[in-house]
């Protein structure tokens, strides 16, 4: 067994929320071993490039409302480039029975700002500190029980604006809109700014150097022995050290651990004791996206910056330029949820992209499926109807075991900045357990 005098506390995994508690722990005197599965750090953050662009395969976008991302940006030195995707001049979205149509783009999506608002109306009410989602006490604990499916019909839109809107929330939602609450989505909402221009940053705001040029920057200042190409197997806590077995068979031991890893990876590690009853139930239900995969697409066909759209339960949606090149094609990027969608498979890209935009002739493309990815099982966080209070159970550190993620965060759940929110936490928590 490894000495356990070499590190004083074990991180599994090295996506933001790992890497962030590794620094802390670090600032606070501690020595941190990260033990990573991937071949690489970011979890599901992941820089690429494409024919020169550079690409990100998953979360690649920061809002200037993100607070702690927008710190630690500065920390660095690394600059946020604004308005990194073009304007589209364009749209296609569906009409009904399965048909598409083509839209100006201004007012394709001009109608879906409009709707946003009149959804998170009065949302304010019940998250008046969107950082504190349960602050608002019985007014958010009416609500936290409905999908965005159920709030949508309680709208009663008409049936274009329905169907648009509903694929863009769906979309959030993992594919479908009944499995995503409104009170998760609202909570966005109101981070952004309670507005339609604050939602609007939420994308096309980009890190200078990428989302794992920044990681690295965390993880160097960790000072911490980093163990690659090592998944987890097995943690069990004795009630003096917490003892963690990999696949290979190796265990490393230490007086704390900090559980990193995506809320929907918790099944398949053993822990001993089991979970608590609260981290058992969401782990089984998982709070990321179940399906996730993100598509980059060289695409020639003469045509300007578009917005596509597809049906709720659509394979390929949303798809929109992501870069006009020099010799006029275009870099389109896409998101799918749906289990049927198949990367490795280019005729099954090619029959999608003729579906949703047959003018596009499709040059090359890249991808990454999440969803099978065994170290993700999915995507984003966008907590599921009723799991908003078991939020505070979910923070809580079990025995010498503390865990931190997208998921549990209380302010921007799903995204970077809420990931580094859990990595302040979860350290802070294992510096108390430590010192025991």
């Amino acid at each position: 067994m490894t000495n356990d005098r070499e590190f004083d506390a074990i991180v599994i995994g090295a996506g933001f929320a790992g890497v962030t508690a590794a620094r802390e722990l670090n600032a606070r005197g501690l020595r941190p071993l990260v033990l990573e599965a991937r071949h690489r750090i970011g979890g599901r953050t992941w820089t690429d490039t494409f024919d020169g662009v550079m690409i990100e395969y998953g979360g690649g976008w920061f809002s200037p409302r993100q607070e702690l991302a927008m710190k630690e940006l500065g920390r660095y030195g690394i600059p946020l480039v604004k308005d990194v995707l073009p304007v589209p001049e364009w749209a296609v979205f569906p009409t009904g029975d399965g048909k598409l149509e083509s839209f100006d783009g201004g007012e394709a999506l001009g109608r879906l700002g409009e709707l946003l608002t009149i959804i998170f109306e009065r949302s304010d009410e019940l998250l008046p500190d969107p950082h504190d989602p349960l602050a608002a006490g019985e007014r958010i604990r009416a609500v936290a029980g409905q999908s965005l499916r159920e709030r949508l019909d309680g709208l009663e839109l008409a049936p274009r604006d329905d169907k648009w809107i509903n694929t863009l929330v769906a979309g959030f939602s993992g594919g479908y809109s009944k499995n995503g609450a409104y009170e998760a989505l609202a909570q966005w909402w109101q981070l952004a700014g309670g507005e339609l221009a604050g939602w609007i940053t939420i994308e096309g705001q980009a890190p200078a150097s990428g989302m794992s040029a920044l990681a690295q920057e965390i993880l160097n200042d960790a000072q911490a022995r980093l163990h690659l190409h090592t998944p987890v197997t097995r943690i069990a806590d004795d009630g003096r050290l917490v003892h963690v077995t990999t696949a290979s068979g190796k265990r490393f031991s230490a007086p704390v651990a900090v559980v990193a890893t995506p809320t929907n990876v918790w099944r398949t590690i053993d822990f001993e004791p089991g979970l608590p009853a609260a981290h058992a139930e969401v782990a089984a239900q998982g709070i990321s996206v179940p399906h996730s995969s993100r598509v980059w697409l060289r695409v020639r066909g003469g045509f300007g910056p578009v917005h596509v759209r597809d049906d709720e339960g659509g394979l390929l949606t949303p798809m929109f330029t992501h870069a006009v090149l020099d010799d006029g094609e275009q870099l389109l990027t896409g998101y799918s949820q749906h289990p049927d969608f198949d990367p490795s498979r280019p005729d099954h890209i090619r029959d999608l992209l003729a579906r949703l935009l047959p003018q596009a002739e499709l040059v090359a493309y890249k991808a990454h499926d999440w969803g099978r990815d065994p170290y993700a099982l999915g995507g984003w966080a966008l907590r599921r109807p009723g799991q908003l209070f078991r939020l505070p159970e979910l923070q809580q550190p079990h025995g010498r075991v503390t865990f931190a993620n997208d998921g549990i965060a209380n302010g921007w759940h799903g995204f970077v900045d809420g990931a580094i929110e859990t990595g302040f936490r979860a350290a802070e928590q294992a510096t108390v357990i430590a010192s025991r």
